[in-house]
């Protein structure tokens, strides 16, 4: 005969998993699965963590787990502990070599201070990230631990209120960009909190004379009350 016919069916190909073992198969399988991979701590151990501001200009400008490198020079926070405001911006400007914001959004900076009646020797100059890093994934810094160094930073800044310029700054504060500002006055750090005011980038105002006007308005509306006093109560 050239053929051999059967009533029941039957495979072709043998199952090559059922000539191996059942612990074999969970171990191969598990074998092949993507290893998970932690994200690097930025900062590195928290108990490690400069408790001063002078410790911590010193170690902004060296520790190696801060950022990965790049063609801008690292750029150290200004001002003293205690100022009546702090000012966070996400990153120095590209230009910043020996002092943060001394560029041209730190010249709009100046003038929107010298408006509000706000002395510069009163003021404390701080950024999250401490090289201007044009391509920051900013997803990746905050799963990277960047919030927790950024609430260690305002604890021992101690400023009497924060003004935050930057829309990226949000996530690390435990906020969500998508929901807005309006409601949004404190921001919590080790100690408790300090009253703060959420707006757009410098980059953003410097082009935008409406981003300007709503900043203006926001923060006459903040600090002609008590609302940081409530805020920080």
């Amino acid at each position: 005969m050239d053929a051999v016919f059967a009533d029941e069916p039957s495979a072709w190909l043998a199952d090559p998993e059922a000539e191996i073992p059942a612990q074999e198969v969970f171990r191969t399988k598990a074998s092949a699965a993507k290893p998970v991979v932690a994200e690097p701590s930025i900062g590195g151990e928290q108990a490690s963590w400069p408790q001063d501001l002078d410790a911590f200009r010193s170690w902004w400008l060296s520790e190696p787990s801060l950022d990965e490198g790049g063609l801008s020079p690292r750029v150290a926070p200004t001002g003293e502990a205690g100022a009546d405001l702090m000012i966070l911006v996400p990153m120095p400007e590209e230009a910043d070599r020996d002092s943060l914001l001394s560029g041209p959004e730190g010249q709009l900076l100046e003038g929107f201070l010298a408006a509000a009646g706000i002395a510069t020797d009163k003021v404390y100059r701080a950024s999250v990230l401490p090289r201007h890093t044009p391509l920051a994934d900013w997803a990746q810094i905050e799963r990277q631990g960047m919030g927790a160094l950024l609430a260690h930073h305002v604890w021992i800044a101690r400023p009497k209120r924060l003004l935050v310029l930057g829309r990226n700054i949000l996530p690390l504060c435990g906020h969500d960009p998508a929901q807005g500002t309006q409601k949004l006055r404190s921001f919590n750090h080790e100690g408790g909190r300090v009253p703060a005011l959420f707006t757009f980038g410098l980059g953003r105002l410097h082009e935008n004379w409406q981003a300007r006007a709503r900043l203006w308005k926001e923060w006459l509306e903040w600090t002609e009350t008590d609302a940081w006093r409530e805020a920080a109560d």
